[in-house]
């Protein structure tokens, strides 16, 4: 079903603040995990985070920020059982929570249009992926099964 303009320019401040504020807490979960390595509560923190943020962005219909959630914390997740969040790797991490930080604020507050070349986004997941001990990153092997279904689908 598509969002209505009225009310996603409605939803869209309250969606702003949420991102933000959970973007602030996976950074804190990265700045923990760079005092105490591989925390798994920070970890699942960061993981839980990383799932509604991208959740949220889903339901706004904004698929840049939700599928590069749902990437991060894919990797993330791939990796949990035998997690090595080296020095490299957080930085890697940190690298693409400035990028979602930065593709946040240029979202067009009237259309909910982000413009990106998904090559930084690509960059810095193959990087990140490349850090975890993945030999390669697919983008196209995501799928949205991570997220919880929407209300109009549970009601279906």
């Amino acid at each position: 079903m598509p969002i209505d303009r009225k009310d996603w320019a409605q939803r869209f401040p309250e969606f702003l603040v949420e991102a933000e504020t959970l973007l602030a807490k996976s950074e804190e979960c990265l700045n923990h995990l760079q005092l105490i390595s591989n925390d798994k509560d920070a970890i699942d923190c960061m993981l839980g985070t990383l799932l509604k943020l991208a959740g949220r962005a889903e339901a706004l219909a904004l698929e840049a920020i939700s599928e590069f959630s749902l990437h991060i914390y894919s990797l993330l997740n791939l990796t949990q059982d035998h997690v090595d969040l080296h020095d490299q790797a957080l930085d890697a991490l940190r690298d693409c929570f400035t990028l979602m930080a930065w593709q946040l604020e240029l979202v067009d507050h009237k259309t909910g249009q982000l413009s990106l070349d998904e090559s930084e986004q690509t960059a810095l997941l193959e990087a990140f992926a490349a850090q975890m001990g993945q030999d390669t990153f697919e983008p196209k092997t995501m799928s949205k099964r991570l997220l919880p279904p929407s209300p109009a689908a549970r009601q279906a």
